[in-house]
């Protein structure tokens, strides 16, 4: 079996993300904590994963300082995992999963969950890259530059 290579050697930011959130827990977890969801017990409840299991996927988002662990906002001596300003960044990225969830994994007339805007109560529009001047952009005409 071949050693894993540490992301920090790694010049993919994509390679470097996926370490962080890619596991279906973290995935998970993100998209709870974007829906605010904010104590363990909450978090069990929701995913239906086994406490060892959601505790350290929780741990290694702290580390990675996409969640803080704060006091209970009730006052409660209880704790609640926070998103920070860089797990909060990630709503585009789990929009997206989520975008392309609905358009592909779902049959026609098949019930689904819905992201709404809350000042108008529709649906998020479809995401989409865009180009510095409006176009859309796809795999076809982007291009990855690498360091060196």
């Amino acid at each position: 079996m071949s050693e894993r290579v540490h992301s920090s050697s790694v010049t993919c930011p994509v390679a470097r993300a996926i370490d962080v959130i890619g596991d279906r827990w973290s995935l998970l977890i993100l998209r709870d904590a974007l829906d605010g969801v904010r104590r363990f017990g909450d978090f069990q409840r929701s995913l239906g994963v086994a406490k060892n299991i959601l505790s350290d996927r929780l741990r290694r988002l702290v580390e990675a300082e996409v969640l803080v662990l704060a006091p209970a906002s009730d006052g409660s001596p209880y704790q609640e995992y926070t998103l920070s300003s860089t797990g909060a960044q990630l709503f585009p990225v789990v929009t997206a999963i989520r975008q392309w969830g609905e358009k592909n994994l779902f049959d026609r007339g098949e019930p689904y969950t819905r992201l709404l805007d809350t000042r108008t109560g529709k649906p998020v529009p479809v995401m989409k890259p865009l180009a510095s001047d409006g176009s859309v952009l796809s795999a076809d005409n982007t291009a990855i530059r690498r360091p060196g």
